[in-house]
């Protein structure tokens, strides 16, 4: 158990000014804004500019910084095949806790299986993560539908809770409760205080997101597999994926989908092995070499996300493929929205029941 601290917030920037000379660090900044939401995006530290604490997730997921879109797999090795340290030092600021949730499930890919990737592990090693408290939320958000909180309780290094005049940083990890001791200046123990300050916060947050959630009568975590599995032959596949451009973007925005291909590409008088983010709902991407594709139909393709989603996963690691961050229903084209298939579902199983 490591201990809570509190940082005022013009020290945070001091602090993270130092880290620069260390880390390439990552930091939350406003793309756009309405009346209504504003988005936030990363960008790489250095101008100077003041800290901004984002309310929510940002636009981008977290798994980027650990598996490019497209990379060249042969860059990292020696002729004999040892991993070569190109990796940069780096923390990341302004996950939340649908961020910080994905990683069971990309480490569980990645890390876990016969062979551990050694790519990702080496980004992963030589990454810090500093999540934060949501204080507000999207329209889309509905993590705590997926019983995911609106703030981390671990699998973070640093977590970053706002008070009125600063912040508690709480410690997650041995590498950050080092990094916090090499700079231990800048933090003072939490009071018992702000610690009650943070719950009642946390709190308040959370009983706001239920109130947005409770008129939109969302099926509970605990039957979404059995509603994707007894809905198999619904018409809701059908119905749902007349607008899907099989444009990936679901995919690609999601931070728990991880399915990639390997390729090659002459370049230099040499192949080089490129490994690239593919898409369940492009149309090739069940087809094998003798030419026989499982999944040929488009709606054979959108009923394979869910199923991988809310079956293969529920199965295989005890938790979904989702953490309600709302980012598919945002990048979507088609105006497909998870939520609308899932309630879909229900209605439907539920109507034939009676």
């Amino acid at each position: 158990m490591y201990n809570i601290y509190y940082i005022e917030a013009d020290k945070l920037s001091d602090f993270i000014n130092r880290l620069e000379s260390i880390y390439k660090v990552f930091l939350p900044a406003i793309k756009d804004s309405s009346p209504d939401e504003i988005d936030y995006y990363y960008k790489v530290s250095g101008d100077q500019a003041p800290f901004i604490f984002n309310e929510y997730r940002l636009i981008e997921p977290v798994k980027s910084f650990l598996n490019s879109p497209l990379e060249k797999v042969t860059a990292y090795f020696h002729q004999d095949k040892n991993i070569v340290d190109l990796a940069d030092k780096t923390i990341i600021f302004g996950l939340k806790n649908c961020d910080v949730s994905s990683f069971k499930l990309q480490d569980f890919v990645f890390l876990e299986g016969v062979e551990a990737d050694s790519l990702y592990r080496l980004k992963r090693e030589n990454t810090i993560f500093v999540s934060g408290d949501c204080t507000s939320f999207k329209d889309v958000c509905f993590c705590m539908n997926m019983d995911i909180l609106p703030y981390p309780t671990s699998g973070f290094d640093l977590n970053l809770s706002p008070l009125n005049d600063g912040y508690l940083i709480e410690v997650g990890s041995g590498r950050a409760d080092e990094l916090i001791q090499e700079y231990k200046e800048y933090f003072a123990l939490a009071k018992e205080t702000q610690i009650a300050s943070r719950k009642t916060k946390r709190e308040k947050v959370a009983e706001r997101i239920k109130k947005h959630l409770l008129p939109q009568d969302l099926p509970s975590k605990d039957i979404l597999q059995r509603l994707v599995k007894e809905g198999y032959s619904l018409d809701t596949w059908q119905e749902f994926m007349l607008t899907c451009v099989e444009c990936g973007g679901c995919n690609f925005i999601c931070p728990m989908c991880h399915c990639f291909l390997l390729g090659d590409k002459r370049e230099n008088q040499q192949n080089e092995k490129l490994r690239l983010w593919d898409s369940c709902q492009y149309t090739n991407f069940a087809k094998v070499a003798g030419g026989a594709n499982p999944l040929k139909a488009r709606k054979q393709r959108f009923r394979n996300r869910f199923l991988k989603k809310f079956d293969f996963f529920m199965d295989n690691l005890g938790m979904p493929g989702c953490t309600g961050c709302g980012r598919c229903i945002e990048v979507c084209p088609g105006k497909i929205d998870l939520r609308e298939v899932l309630k879909d579902l229900a209605k439907k199983l539920n109507k034939a029941a009676r």
